[in-house]
C-alpha cells in the first residue's frame, strides 16, 4: 500500500491519528531512505505539538522493533532480563545490578549506550576498563551468556535503524521531549534485544529528561503498558535525579564506584537503588518467589561478594583487566584535580545535578556530540550530599581532569549547584513510585 507523505503530514497537524498501515510505510520509506528529511522533520514536529495516542504509539514502537535486526536469545536457559535506565547523573547502576541479579541465577544479555550530553552512557563507562572489548560477534555474546551468565555490549548498528535516524532527527529538530517519541524509542529497542522481562529505571528530576514525578509516571505508564502489549513482564521505578546518584559522576570514576558498591562500601543511595532494582529482576527472572525475596537475594549476593566475583568474571570474559577489582591505578588517570570548598556552615539543601551534570561534560566526561572524544579519567567526586551537615572550608567535590582551564571552568559551574540551608534537611526520597509490580 502506498501513501502520500504530505497527506500523512497534514493529517497528523490537524490532530488526526495515524493508522498502524500509514506508520508501518512511514518507517519503512525512514529505513530505505525514500521519504526525505525535511518531511520527516515535519511530521515529527506535528506529533510533538499534537501528540500520538496508545494505538499510535503501540504501532510505531513495533514499526520500528522489526525495522532491522531482532536478537534470537532463545538458545539461553531461563528468563532473560533486561534493564534501562532513562539516563541521569551518577547513574552506573547497571555495573551493579547486572552482576548482582546475575549472581543470582539470572541471564542478562544486554546492550546498552553511550553518553550524550551531560548523562553518562554504560559503554563509555565500560571502555575505561583496559582491554575491554564492547563489541562481541553475536555467537560470542550468546556463549558468554550462557557460559557466565551475562554480557554487557555496545548497541548493535543492525537493530532498530529507524529509531536510529528519527532519534538524530529529533536531536536537531527540538522534538524530543513527547512521551510518544520518547516510549517508542526506548521499547522499541528494548524489545528487539530479545529478553523475556524489562526493569526500567525512570529517573525524575533536574537531572533528567522527565523533571517531575507526574510527567515521569505517564511515561513509565505508557512504556509498561507497550511492554506487556508486546508480550514482556516490564516493571518501571520512578527514581531521584534532583542529586547525583552515587558520588561519582565521571566514566572511570564510576566504575571504581560500582566495584565500591559491589564490595559493599558503596554510598546508600547507589546501594538501595542496586539491591531493590536486582531484586525485582531476580523476582522476573523466575529465582524468586516475591521481589522481596529478590531483594533478600541480591542483598545475599551483595554481602557475601559472589556479586563482586562475577563482576570480575564478566570483565576478563570481555578482554578487560580483572585486576582492577583490586588496584584502581591500572584505570586511566586525570593529570589536575580541583578543589571545591563550603563558603558558608550549614546543610547542604539542594545539589543540582543537571549543573554537576554540565560540569563533569566540560571537564572531557562528556559529549556535547556523538563525535566527541571523551576524557575517560575525568569527573567529580562529590564529598557531600543533600541531608548532610557542612562546616565553612570544608570540601565539597574535587574535579579531575587532564586540563587546568576546563577545571576552573568546571568549578564555577559546580558551585551554582550547592544550596544551603541553617536548618536540617531531610535526604530525598530516592524510590519514589513502582509501576507494573
Amino acid at each position: 500500500m502506498n501513501f502520500n507523505m504530505n497527506d500523512l503530514i497534514i493529517k497528523k497537524r490537524d490532530g488526526k491519528p495515524l493508522s498502524t498501515e500509514e506508520i508501518n510505510w512511514i518507517i519503512d520509506g525512514t529505513v530505505k531512505g525514500t521519504i526525505p528529511d525535511y518531511q520527516l522533520s515535519a511530521l515529527l514536529m506535528a506529533i510533538f505539538f499534537r501528540g500520538l495516542d496508545r494505538d499510535e504509539t503501540y504501532a510505531l514502537t513495533a514499526a520500528m522493533r522489526y525495522s532491522g535486526d531482532i536478537v534470537d536469545l532463545s538458545a539461553i536457559r531461563g528468563i532473560k532480563v533486561d534493564k534501562h535506565s532513562t539516563g541521569g547523573v551518577g547513574d552506573k547502576t547497571t555495573l551493579v545490578v547486572a552482576p548482582l541479579a546475575s549472581a543470582c541465577g539470572v541471564p542478562i544479555a544486554k546492550m546498552s549506550g553511550r553518553g550524550l550530553g551531560f548523562t553518562g552512557g554504560t559503554v563509555d563507562k565500560m571502555e575505561s576498563i583496559p582491554g575491554f572489548r564492547i563489541e562481541l560477534e553475536p555467537e560470542e555474546f550468546l556463549a558468554q551468556v550462557r557460559d557466565i551468565g551475562m554480557a554487557v555490549i555496545g548497541q548493535s548498528a543492525h537493530i532498530d535503524p529507524a529509531d536510529k535516524k528519527l532519534y538524530a532527527l529529533r536531536d536537531v529538530t527540538g522534538t524530543v521531549d513527547n512521551f510518544g517519541l520518547i516510549a517508542s524509542s526506548i521499547m522499541s529497542k528494548k524489545l528487539a534485544a530479545g529478553s523475556d522481562a524489562i526493569v526500567l529505571d525512570v529517573k525524575c528530576g533536574e537531572g533528567a529528561f522527565m523533571e517531575n514525578i507526574e510527567d515521569a509516571v505517564t511515561l513509565a505508564d505508557l512504556m509498561v503498558d507497550i511492554g506487556y502489549d508486546a508480550g514482556r513482564r516490564t516493571v518501571a521505578c520512578i527514581t531521584d535525579m534532583s542529586q547525583p546518584l552515587g558520588k561519582a559522576v565521571g566514566n572511570a570514576l564510576e566504575v571504581m564506584e560500582a566495584i565500591d558498591t559491589l564490595y559493599g562500601r558503596g554510598p546508600e543511595d547507589i546501594t538501595e537503588l542496586s539491591v531493590k532494582l536486582a531484586g525485582i529482576m531476580i523476582y522476573l527472572g523466575g529465582k524468586a518467589e516475591t521481589p522481596e525475596d529478590g531483594q533478600k537475594l541480591a542483598g545475599e549476593a551483595l554481602t557475601s561478594r559472589t556479586g563482586l566475583t562475577q563482576m570480575r568474571m564478566f570483565i576478563e570474559a570481555q578482554g578487560g583487566n580483572g585486576d582492577v577489582i583490586y588496584d584502581y591505578s591500572l584505570f586511566p588517570q586525570p593529570a589536575h584535580s580541583l578543589e571545591l570548598r563550603a563558603s558558608c556552615s550549614g546543610y547542604v539543601a539542594k545539589i543540582n545535578a543537571r549543573q554537576i551534570g554540565l560540569a563533569s561534560q566540560h571537564l572531557g566526561a562528556g559529549r556535547a556530540s556523538k563525535e566527541d572524544k571523551i576524557d575517560l579519567s575525568a569527573g567529580i567526586v562529590l564529598n557531600k550530599k543533600v541531608g548532610d551537615r557542612v562546616e565553612e572550608g570544608e570540601l565539597l567535590l574535587t574535579l579531575l581532569g587532564n586540563d587546568q582551564t576546563k577545571l576552573e571552568a568546571g568549578q564555577r559551574l559546580a558551585e551554582r549547584a550547592f544550596r544551603f540551608s541553617d536548618e536540617p534537611v531531610e535526604r530525598p526520597e530516592l524510590i519514589k513510585e513502582i509501576i507494573g509490580l
